[in-house]
């Protein structure tokens, strides 16, 4: 059966959204675009007029980069808060690149391919070493991080749409 529903308006779309879910819609502007609500929030997400998009906002790498990167920085000024160490600001510098496996004895198999993301972080204050290496053991356990290095399961469903 023909799904006939039109477009939906982002306002009723923000309005639908329960505590704990996001809704990613396409806008229909450009080859990309995409608006992404919380029921508090709007964003954007695009690809790079390169890649044939509108570079209207960050791509999905980046937003998951970015996702990475504040959820340490929270993690960690919260954890020094707590401690009361004197640290003033935490910069994280995110890049992410697909890579061979080392050692892939059949390196033309996509499986053999990892995703691998740097993550630089740099605390500001006047902190002592052991302060620092403890930090930045702490930046590895923040939530998204811990997500990201566990077992994930994606379940992909089609629901109806409503007229």
């Amino acid at each position: 059966m023909a799904n006939t529903a039109s477009r939906r308006d982002p306002s009723m779309l923000q309005s639908s959204i329960s505590a704990g879910t996001v809704v990613v819609a396409s806008t229909g502007a450009g080859a990309f675009q995409q608006i992404m609500l919380d029921g508090r929030h709007v964003l954007h997400a695009d690809e790079p007029v390169a890649a044939g998009g509108g570079d209207t906002g960050p791509g999905p790498y980046e937003l998951l980069l970015m996702a990475l990167g504040s959820c340490t920085s929270m993690t960690v000024r919260l954890y020094a808060a707590q401690k009361k160490w004197p640290l003033d600001q935490v910069v994280v510098r995110l890049s992410q690149e697909r890579l061979h496996v080392r050692d892939c004895a059949n390196c033309e198999d996509p499986g053999a391919m990892i995703h691998r993301i740097e993550k630089g972080i740099e605390l500001i204050g006047s902190l002592d070493e052991a302060q620092r290496i403890r930090l930045l053991e702490i930046a590895d356990r923040c939530p998204v991080h811990r997500t990201l290095t566990s077992k994930i399961e994606i379940r992909s469903t089609l629901v109806a749409a409503s007229e």
